[in-house]
């Protein structure tokens, strides 16, 4: 086999079957690529269009994000899920405006050193936008490149990722940077699928390692499993007689961080005491909800939901809590989840 014969199978296929329509490339700009790339980012394109959308409506320039309240930003992205993303899309406009005067690197190096940028990344806008070669290696292309070679191992594993670096770096051509990125990203995703891909389809079928051993479901191995632990947490629902819900803004870091959510705590025994503290209300009722189960990547959570009605009243020394109606709910970022709690309730 050919060096190139991989690439231009490659290629081929993806002029005939490829996605061209995609919205991020009409018009094509980098700045619609990155910002396309890092909400791409374990997630699939069908979720992505509509955010990416209105995303575009209210930011349609590197400045325009770059002023823009974080509050905004993380409004638009919520329900998108991993909400670094959006915290390090923001720091990193910001930093394309004031160090690099609203210009981005051309470089993998040093797109790569800006917040939520790492080699693939880079790797894709700088091909998808400038057509320049820049090898990737995200989900599709990891996944990809272990069928075609017969990879079983992890690619989580670094000799394993190392590894699958240098078998991108291969087998990426010196032209056509951009058609081939794409071509890699859309096979991956609608033909050499996680489940069930359709090898009756594709074009690397004739040397794939994979499909001649019939080791489809063997290629890349899983990672480990390891069991997620769970975690409980009490949450307020305090409304007043203004339909108002009480809301509190979320530490810079951690989970859901600058995210607006509910009161929370370990204890319910805590509520009670924490209501006459910040809002002097004494004897308060309250209510059990239903129990809502998230999961996030290193735990599941139970939220016991406690609601309960109150007359509405000065937030005393807190600033991070304020009495929110709907329409100030939503110009607030809030989690998904808590977007469903409110959801109930309201």
């Amino acid at each position: 086999m050919r060096r190139d014969w991989f690439s231009k199978a490659l290629l081929k296929w993806y002029a005939q079957h490829g996605r061209h329509d995609l919205p991020w490339k009409k018009p094509l700009s980098v700045y619609r690529v990155w910002v396309s790339e890092i909400m791409l980012q374990q997630t699939q394109v069908s979720t992505v269009i509509p955010y990416f959308a209105r995303f575009m409506a209210s930011f349609p320039s590197l400045e325009s994000l770059a002023n823009a309240p974080l509050d905004s930003v993380l409004q638009h992205w919520a329900g998108l899920g991993y909400y670094a993303r959006a915290r390090n899309l923001h720091k990193a406009a910001k930093c394309l405006v004031n160090d690099f005067a609203g210009i981005f690197p051309k470089d993998v190096t040093t797109l790569s050193s800006l917040p939520g940028i790492g080699l693939s990344t880079a790797g894709a806008i700088i091909a998808q936008a400038y057509n320049l070669r820049a090898p990737i290696l995200d989900g599709n292309v990891k996944r990809v490149l272990c069928r075609f070679h017969g990879i079983k191992s992890w690619p989580g594993e670094k000799k394993v990722h190392d590894k699958l670096w240098e078998l991108a770096e291969y087998h990426t051509p010196k032209q056509q940077a951009a058609d081939y990125t794409q071509a890699t990203m859309d096979l991956g995703a609608t033909c050499c699928t996680r489940t069930k891909p359709s090898c009756e389809l594709c074009p690397l079928q004739k040397h794939c390692a994979a499909f001649s051993q019939q080791s489809q479901a063997q290629c890349p191995g899983k990672k480990p499993r390891k069991k997620l632990p769970t975690k409980q947490l009490y949450m307020l629902c305090a409304q007043n007689q203004h339909g108002e819900l009480l809301l509190q803004q979320r530490p810079l870091k951690g989970i859901w961080a600058g995210l607006w959510s509910l009161p929370e705590f370990t204890d319910e025994s805590a509520i009670v005491p924490w209501l006459n503290e910040f809002l002097g209300t004494s004897g308060a009722k309250l209510t059990a909800l239903s129990p809502i189960l998230h999961t996030f990547t290193h735990y599941h959570l139970t939220i016991l939901p406690r609601l309960i009605t109150i007359r509405k009243k000065a937030i005393k020394s807190q600033s991070n809590l304020s009495w929110l109606n709907n329409d100030a709910l939503a110009q607030r970022g809030l989690p998904a989840p808590i977007q469903k709690l409110i959801a109930t309730i309201r």
